[in-house]
């Protein structure tokens, strides 16, 4: 037992498979060398029934030989002619006899293997065939004789007739012993073959029994305490303890399986005290962000506020400005140019504080439009009078191309903002191309308002990102001119519009030779 627990699970499992593989080929064994006594038993019968049949033959051959003999004798005819008529039946009854020989013989040869006694007995039956032969050479010799007496005649066949009958009789018989014994013994040979066959069953199965009971079963037991182990360590339990009794490889496994259970209950610990540690400064980074928050609030609190006094403190001056300037127009109609001059920059500011609110509105959340059907000739007028002044100023040109009949329907003060802020990006970034062009087209989506420079471009990699807050692409700045681009894709996108950038541009819409960027607005027509 204890040379059996030393042994790995894969020898015990070869020396049971080889058990079983021995006792199959004993089986075969046995199966086949009584197949093969089966078969050489039934060749013997089979050869004792040729005889018979040989001999059944010669009786009939030996009939028709008296039959011929007899009436020869009766009519009288001579030896000679006897002879001549005999001739044929004698020549059938000598072949009869070569063969009837030569199955003896190989009677004989083929019960070698059973003893001397066998072949005796089967050699007792060429004596039986030399008596027959003698006895019918006797009887021609004494049909040939030259007489006439037909008593004498007739004597010879009749001791042939009544010598041959029993010896032909008794070799009949014997070749039927001979059949019997032979189908005996293949009877026999057949219980024992079932005997042994049942033997061997029952051994089969005592040894399948005994290697499954004494060998598969408990390694099954251990296989399912295995598998109910990892089941306990897959829902985090990993108090797992299997014994380890045995120095094979599934005592190999149980020993890996407890290291590991080991390793992931320590691990399991430090990760729960992590874990601890990392909800404690969640805890206090989120108390922190709460706070920091809070005094977000209140600074843009603080902030909108301040626009909105500042917006109103402005507003006051600038509305008597205006009314003093409408004034004085019409009081000095020789000053109406200066004062008008006045009145439109002074609206220029109010815009200016318009633009100041909505920005403030929007940083918080709340961004107020006002969809209306818009010229986009009046628009792109007052976009390039607001503009003028700041190109003047840079040396700059701003040309237009825009399609006759256009209008938009969005917050003419928004979209006016986005495409001043646009025209004042290109201005600050592109001021060395010296050309910025603002063009309005149709498309099968709407109107497409575009701003062209003639700058160093944006790099492909930051062409993602300058809509993004406060972020920043080379030398081209995404926030912190008018409402900034993050802004502005915001305004056209909840104006159900589109706003990209294309940069290089592409040489049949490009201002000069430097590569450009073309930044587009699309929304909806109004007639959409």
């Amino acid at each position: 037992m204890r040379l059996t627990r030393s042994l790995s699970l894969k020898m015990r499992l070869g020396l049971g498979a080889a058990a079983l593989g021995a006792a199959t080929l004993l089986t075969a064994g046995i199966l086949y060398l009584g197949l093969q006594q089966v078969a050489s038993r039934l060749d013997t019968a089979l050869a004792s029934e040729q005889r018979m049949a040989r001999y059944a033959t010669l009786s009939t051959q030996v009939a028709t030989f008296l039959v011929i003999g007899t009436e020869a004798i009766q009519t009288g005819q001579s030896a000679e002619i006897r002879m001549d008529r005999l001739d044929p039946v004698v020549n059938q009854i000598n072949g009869t006899f070569l063969r009837l020989r030569a199955d003896v013989e190989d009677a004989v040869i083929a019960a070698e293997e059973l003893g001397l006694d066998a072949q005796s007995r089967y050699g007792t039956q060429s004596l039986g065939l030399a008596r027959m032969e003698a006895m019918l050479n006797n009887t021609l010799d004494g049909l040939s004789a030259d007489t006439d007496d037909t008593a004498r005649l007739r004597a010879h066949v009749d001791t042939f007739a009544s010598s041959f009958d029993p010896l032909l009789s008794q070799a009949v018989n014997t070749e039927v012993l001979f059949r019997n014994a032979t189908l005996s013994s293949i009877d026999a040979l057949r219980r024992t073959l079932i005997l042994t066959s049942l033997v061997i069953a029952g051994m089969t199965m005592a040894v399948v029994a005994l290697f499954y009971l004494g060998l598969i079963r408990p390694q099954f037991r251990r296989l399912d305490r295995l598998r109910a182990a990892a089941h306990q360590i897959g829902q985090e339990d990993f108090d797992v303890a299997l014994p380890v009794t045995r120095p094979d490889e599934i005592g190999q496994l149980y020993t890996e399986t407890n290291r590991m259970a080991a390793a992931l209950s320590a691990r399991y610990e430090t990760v729960q005290e992590e874990w601890a540690r990392l909800n404690d400064t969640i805890a206090q980074r989120t108390e922190d962000l709460r706070n920091a928050n809070a005094k977000l609030s209140e600074i843009d609190e603080n902030r909108r506020r301040f626009f909105a006094d500042v917006s109103h403190e402005l507003r006051t001056p600038l509305t008597v400005i205006l009314m003093e300037a409408q004034i004085g127009r019409q009081a000095a109609p020789e000053a109406a140019e200066a004062f008008a001059t006045i009145e439109a920059r002074a609206g220029r500011l109010n815009r200016r504080i318009d633009d100041l609110l909505r920005v403030a509105r929007s940083d918080s959340g709340q961004l107020a439009l006002e969809d209306a059907a818009v010229s986009v000739d009046d628009l792109l007028e007052e976009v390039t009078k607001e503009v003028q002044a700041e190109l003047d100023n840079a040396g700059m040109t701003l040309s237009q191309a825009q399609e006759p009949g256009l209008s938009l329907n969005c917050d003419p003060n928004w979209v006016r903002q986005v495409l001043v802020s646009l025209i004042s990006n290109a201005i600050r970034h592109a001021r060395d191309g010296g050309q910025v062009r603002l063009e309005a087209a149709r498309t099968e989506h709407g109107v497409e308002l575009s701003v062209t420079d003639n700058g160093p471009g944006i790099p492909p990699k930051d062409q993602d990102r300058i809509f993004d807050r406060f972020a920043q692409a080379g030398q081209t700045q995404a926030q912190g001119f008018g409402i900034g681009l993050a802004l502005a894709r915001w305004v056209i996108d909840a104006q159900g519009g589109q706003i990209t950038v294309t940069s290089p541009v592409g040489r049949d819409e490009a201002l000069g030779s430097a590569p450009g960027t073309k930044i587009s607005v699309r929304l909806p027509d109004a007639e959409d």
